[in-house]
């Protein structure tokens, strides 16, 4: 029996250059509503988490933002539903997977589905932005605690990284000393994206409870998916990637699944917001089918 999906927006772009991702929630979330009723999969409506105008900090901001958003998260997977968070910036993902490992009793897997690392601390960061730091907050890794955005909830063996294609020495070498199982983007494109994904959710899922992904749409090469909060050339194939997640969601193991980096004004004619609708159709319903989406 599947599960009942439940939304959860994280309607931010503190953490990164594009401040439009913070659209995104508003823009995807009808869009999913309508895909996922089509398909007879049954969902709710979960919060939007937004900024509070008062709070100027950006760090203190997203640190607030995801301690609310893995309560939310918490909630959902305690009430039997099936999180899908909506981002946002990547930074979300602090929260996103916090409160997974909460919920669950056991380990937690993670497959990483990024052009990106995003395995930065503030010390080895090289423009400050927090959407480059989360899976190293995620491992426990950090050289600046004031922010408390480090939960270190995730083990370095359950994790997986796919599709990588921009990344900084720093967090090459921080992944590597952790032993952290990376797949370059050449490896994705000699062996296929359907090979890598199995992999990853091997590792993901070996000694676990359960596991999660996280797909940033910058993973697609930007020829589909333009609207992208940093966009880098030469990645996955969206629909080669929606083959290769779908029926993902019917898994009893998959704790949740998150989508981030969307930005709606970056994509007025609304082909990235496709790409994203078919890829989270694709995992959610178990076929892909055309989008009937965005006039």
């Amino acid at each position: 029996m599947q599960r009942q999906i439940e939304l959860i927006g994280a309607a931010w772009g503190l953490g990164g250059p594009e401040p439009g991702c913070a659209e995104a929630p508003a823009v995807l979330t009808p869009l999913v509503i309508g895909e996922l009723e089509r398909c007879g999969v049954p969902l709710r409506a979960g919060p939007i988490l937004s900024p509070s105008r008062a709070e100027r900090r950006k760090q203190l901001a997203v640190s607030k933002l995801c301690g609310l958003l893995a309560s939310a998260v918490t909630d959902a997977i305690q009430r039997g539903h099936l999180p899908c968070v909506l981002g946002g910036d990547h930074s979300c993902a602090g929260g996103t997977w916090t409160g997974v490992a909460r919920a669950i009793h056991g380990d937690l897997g993670l497959v990483w589905i990024d052009a990106h690392m995003d395995a930065h601390t503030p010390r080895t960061s090289h423009t400050g932005r927090l959407h480059g730091m989360p899976l190293a907050w995620l491992l426990g890794e950090d050289d600046d605690p004031l922010y408390g955005l480090t939960t270190g909830v995730i083990k370095p063996r359950h994790v997986a990284l796919i599709g990588v294609r921009s990344f900084e020495p720093e967090e090459r070498v921080r992944l590597d000393h952790l032993g952290v199982r990376v797949v370059y983007m050449d490896e994705v494109r000699k062996r296929g994206i359907g090979a890598v994904l199995d992999e990853a959710i091997v590792i993901a899922t070996r000694g676990t409870a359960a596991f999660g992904v996280s797909i940033d749409l910058d993973v697609v090469t930007p020829d589909e998916a333009p609207g992208v909060g940093t966009p880098v050339p030469d990645g996955v194939s969206g629909g080669e990637l929606a083959r290769a997640l779908e029926g993902i969601g019917q898994r009893s193991d998959l704790a949740a699944i998150e989508l981030v980096e969307y930005s709606p004004r970056l994509d007025p004619t609304r082909r990235t917001a496709r790409v994203a609708i078919e890829i989270l159709r694709a995992a959610l319903c178990g076929a892909r089918q055309q989008p009937k989406v965005l006039a």
